[in-house]
């Protein structure tokens, strides 16, 4: 099976993504890649009441070779507080293979889960002014 060549220009900017997760909770991740390999991951967990029950902004590197998009955790930002990540810790390197990546989604693989994410690109300015 050959491989894609994605252009990584376009996983540049805002992503989203709503679920539910195994609690039955709704779950939202909003994901912002830079050009320089940076990102910024939000993950919010709500309560049946829609209330926050929790959140996490991890922050780190990310790539894309082909189809391979990866991530490197560098840290994580929780309750006000910065925790560096342990770069020892192999939960904190990920690959998905890359499914679908244009102006609008993003659907990716994860290479040893097999779960399958789709993110649809938020629209950073609406307006014309």
């Amino acid at each position: 099976m050959e491989s894609k060549v994605y252009n990584r220009n376009l996983l540049f900017g805002s992503w989203y993504r709503g679920d539910t997760n195994e609690n039955g909770n709704q779950v939202t991740e909003f994901a912002r890649m830079e050009p320089d390999g940076s990102y910024e991951f939000t993950f919010t967990e709500y309560d049946p009441k829609g209330h926050v029950e929790n959140e996490i902004i991890e922050l780190g590197d990310w790539g894309l070779v082909g189809d391979i998009h990866f991530t490197i955790t560098r840290g994580e930002f929780v309750d006000g507080e910065t925790f560096s990540a342990d770069m020892a810790n192999e939960d904190n390197y990920q690959a998905y293979q890359v499914l679908q990546l244009n102006t609008k989604f993003l659907e990716y693989k994860h290479i040893i889960t097999n779960e399958v994410y789709i993110l649809r690109r938020v629209v950073d300015k609406i307006a014309h002014c």
